[in-house]
This record gives C-alpha cells, structure tokens and sequence, in this order.
C-alpha cells in the first residue's frame, strides 16, 4: 500500500515538451488541465494523499514527475533525466522528497528516466531505452540491491520507455504488449497481452486495489476485469499527444 503522491501541476507551454506522436490538433492547455485534476481525484479516491507542486515553464515536460526520481519504501533515487531539455528537472523534487526517503542519486554519466522503472514487490526491472543507460541502470540496480531488493535490465527496443509497454497489475500478473511477452526476464509472472490496436493501454496504473486505465481501450478494459480490481478510466488525449501516459504524472509512496 502506498499513501502518498507526488504530482506537479502543467504549465501553460507543456506542449512545447519532447514528444513523437504526430496528431492532427495541437495540445490544448485547458483540456490538459482538466485532465490532470481528474487524474488527481482519481489518485484521492485509490486513498492516496496528494502533493501537487507549482508549475515549471522551464522545463514544459515537468509534469511526468515520474521521471525524476526512484521511490521505495526505504529511500528516494534522485534520477538524472536522459533528455538533455529534462536535465536539471530532478533538482526541484529533493526537497519534497527528502521530506520523507533518505536520498540518493544518479551520478554521470549514468542517465535513468523513471518511466524506465518497474517496481513487482522487492523486485525491480529497468528498461535500457533511449534515456535510461546501462550506466544509469547498473547504479540504480546497486542502490537497489543495497536496501535488499533485487533487479534485471530489459531492453526497451522501439518505445520510449519500459512501461509503455509493461506494467504490474496485481496478482502476479503483467499488462504486457505482443512485442514483450517471450522476453525471458518475465517469465514466472502470468501476462495480459494487448490487442495491437490498444498497445497504449499498458500504460496503466495499479494503485491500492485500483487500477487507473486509460478510456477508450474496450478490449483492455474486459480483460483488466477478471482481475476484480476498482477500476478508474481516464481521459488522457492531450497527455498522449505528449507522448505520456497515467504512470508517469506522478510519484508514489
């Protein structure tokens, strides 16, 4: 159980933030913040109290917090974001953070983005992608290791990062993409494999017995069903166009 979140609040030039996805209308500020705050009553009602720090226009990805740090229930890994515009990102949460964790930290040349990042009980899987580093990860697994928990690497291949297409939704299970499902550092979990049409729905966020799923993925949403869990669905069409999904806005603990 977690009891925590850390969230920050979009600025007003967030669609200015890295994205790949090419959309047809531009992201729209006003939607987006509707959207957030229907985010942050959704990580309310799953019993979780919620910081919402100030935006910071300096850096318009700022709001996928998640990037920015490694939280446990023992200590908070300050990250070392892997795009050099989110660099310098992770200064702004150490104090927040050491509010509640011992603080450790990333140090160059290794880079870690906490997308990258899966937690399964005492178990930690770090994606090497485009912004985490073998480097990154191989201190982060250290730091890990050193408070008892274990770890293993997975190569993220073509995505951004390793929980767009893999997260942990209870019971031993994996919400997995088709492209992910024989890699053998998941083997020993059972797997929910998407529909190809639906590969964004991975993004989905386990949150005390509440599972915060994106709308618009009705296949998903069956097969996330028999798991007999709350289940939250929220808009993000203005987060997608940013290349971001529902576990990144936040940090929880």
């Amino acid at each position: 159980m977690v009891s925590h979140a850390i969230t920050r609040k979009p600025c007003e030039n967030f669609a200015r933030g890295l994205t790949t996805t090419v959309s047809s209308e531009p992201a729209d500020y006003g939607l987006m913040l509707k959207q957030h705050d229907a985010y942050l009553e959704a990580l309310s009602a799953a019993g979780l109290e919620v910081i919402v720090l100030d935006p910071q226009p300096e850096y318009p990805d700022a709001h996928f917090v998640e990037d920015t740090a490694v939280v446990t229930s023992d200590v908070a890994v300050i990250t070392i974001p892997g795009a050099d515009t989110r660099k310098g990102e992770e200064e702004s949460i150490i104090p927040f953070l050491a509010e509640f964790r011992k603080i450790e930290r990333i140090q160059p040349p290794g880079t870690v983005d906490g997308g990258d990042v899966l937690q399964v009980g005492n178990h930690f899987f770090i994606g090497i992608s485009e912004r985490t580093n073998q480097e990154g990860a191989g201190q982060l697994g250290r730091i890990l290791q050193g408070y008892g928990n274990t770890w293993t690497t997975v190569a993220v291949g073509a995505g951004l990062h390793f929980k767009s297409s893999v997260n942990y939704v209870g019971q031993n299970t994996l919400l997995v993409t088709s492209d992910f499902t024989a890699r053998e550092q998941l083997q020993g979990y059972d797997q929910i494999v998407l529909d190809s049409a639906e590969a964004y729905a991975a993004n989905t966020l386990l949150v005390n017995e509440h599972l915060l799923i994106p709308a618009g993925y009705p296949v998903t949403r069956k097969q996330l069903e028999t798991l007999g869990l709350n289940m939250i669905e929220l808009e993000v069409s203005e987060l997608r166009k940013m290349d971001g999904g529902l576990t990144c806005m936040s940090l929880r603990f």
